[in-house]
């Protein structure tokens, strides 16, 4: 078996059943998500009903137990389901990872078996999560947190701006990042769970993005938000290592749409040059493009390798951390310049917004950015091969 740099061993290979449940997915989200992308991506928003039909098809809730009626699968089930969807819309698929490699990965592992009884079922079944770390302060930095809570009682008072959140808007659950003891520097950050419709927490304004603009990213406004002790999940003081834990198996989400995203552009693009002619040919015939199409196929299925491997990895509770890093920022570069070359090699149609690849590439910058930069990435790994 192959391993490697770090000496784990390379798990790449799909099952037949692996492989029936992507190509599922990816089967529905060609016939429900496709007709709807443009126009989602247009108006900067997604239909409740197409939500809904997520919740239905049962990748809203992978990893949850069936004892509290989720799907039972692995965490590569829920890479799977990402990647598929990103071929299509990446903006979908962010929706199913956060939910998934996030907040009911989060809930998993932290929460008491009341929080789990109370929250599993309904994020399962309707109701969409958003987890709540990033500030204007407070990116690359993760645990420069301005947001505060303050003991009172039974009860925390949460005081805060929260910025970047995905789900915002679609969201009922929220984790909220907090620091209740600031003199302790990071180990007073606590991970809070706050719903919807709590007094002292309302939606702010939700930015205008160039990419990925059907998913909803907001800023979180709290004032004097009262909640329950009971609200907090995991321990007091231990939210650093909730928010590490849990960003770490994040990035091989991320991961996974970059490479559905970029296998989405790959596809349209081989499509295209075997239609469109010049000279009297198609572009297909030109070695010079048969080359370019080589080199996408090959980044793609390695960023694609990568992504697997850091995934089977974390199921058989084996160190993931640098594989983690490694996919997320290969796969992220990898759809930058396979999109960009897709719009390439459409020519003019790839500048205009009648062909997908345009959006594709728009959607592909934000890969480099959240749940940890490229140069965090590149950091993870240099500080895992010195020791």
């Amino acid at each position: 078996m192959a391993q490697t740099l770090s000496g784990q061993p390379a798990l790449t290979r799909l099952s037949d059943d692996e492989a029936l449940f992507r190509d599922s997915v990816y089967e529905f989200a060609d016939n429900e998500v496709r007709p709807l992308s443009r126009e989602m991506d247009e108006h900067a928003k997604m239909p409740r009903e197409l939500i809904d039909k997520l919740f239905e098809l049962g990748i809203m809730g992978i990893e949850v137990p069936e004892s509290h009626a989720g799907a039972g699968a692995s965490f590569f089930h829920s890479v799977l389901a990402v990647e598929a969807l990103s071929r299509v819309d990446p903006s979908i698929a962010v929706l199913v990872d956060v939910q998934n490699t996030l907040v009911i990965n989060a809930i998993l592992r932290w929460g008491s078996e009341s929080v789990k009884h109370r929250y599993l079922p309904k994020l399962a079944s309707s109701v969409v999560g958003a987890y709540c770390l990033s500030e204007a302060g407070s990116g690359s930095d993760a645990f420069a947190l301005t947001t505060r809570g303050v003991e009172r009682g039974d009860t925390y008072v949460l005081t805060g701006r929260k910025l970047w959140i995905t789900n915002a808007n679609e969201a009922d659950l929220f984790i909220v990042f907090a620091n209740v003891n600031p003199e302790a520097g990071y180990r007073g950050i606590t991970a809070f769970l706050v719903e919807r419709g709590t007094p002292g927490f309302t939606i702010g304004k939700k930015e205008d993005k160039l990419g990925i603009r059907a998913s909803s990213t907001c800023e979180l406004l709290f004032e004097d938000c009262d909640v329950p002790a009971s609200a907090v999940l995991g321990e007091v003081g231990k939210g650093y290592k909730v928010a590490i834990e849990t960003l770490n198996e994040g990035r091989i989400g991320i991961g996974a749409q970059m490479v559905g995203l970029a296998q989405g552009a790959f596809n349209h693009t081989v499509k295209y040059v075997k239609e469109r002619k010049q000279f009297g040919k198609t572009i297909a015939d030109f070695q010079g493009v048969q080359f370019q199409l080589a080199r996408m196929a090959i980044e793609v299925e390695t960023a694609r390798l990568l992504v697997y491997n850091a995934a089977r990895l974390r199921d058989a509770g084996l160190p993931f951390l640098q594989e983690a890093a490694m996919c997320k920022i290969v796969s992220s570069e990898v759809a930058e310049r396979v999109t960009s070359m897709a719009v390439n090699l459409f020519g003019g149609y790839g500048f205009v917004k009648d062909y997908p690849v345009e959006k594709l590439y728009r959607d592909a910058k934000i890969g480099q950015i959240y749940e940890g930069t490229s140069n965090m990435q590149l950091m993870t790994i240099a500080k895992g091969l010195l020791g």
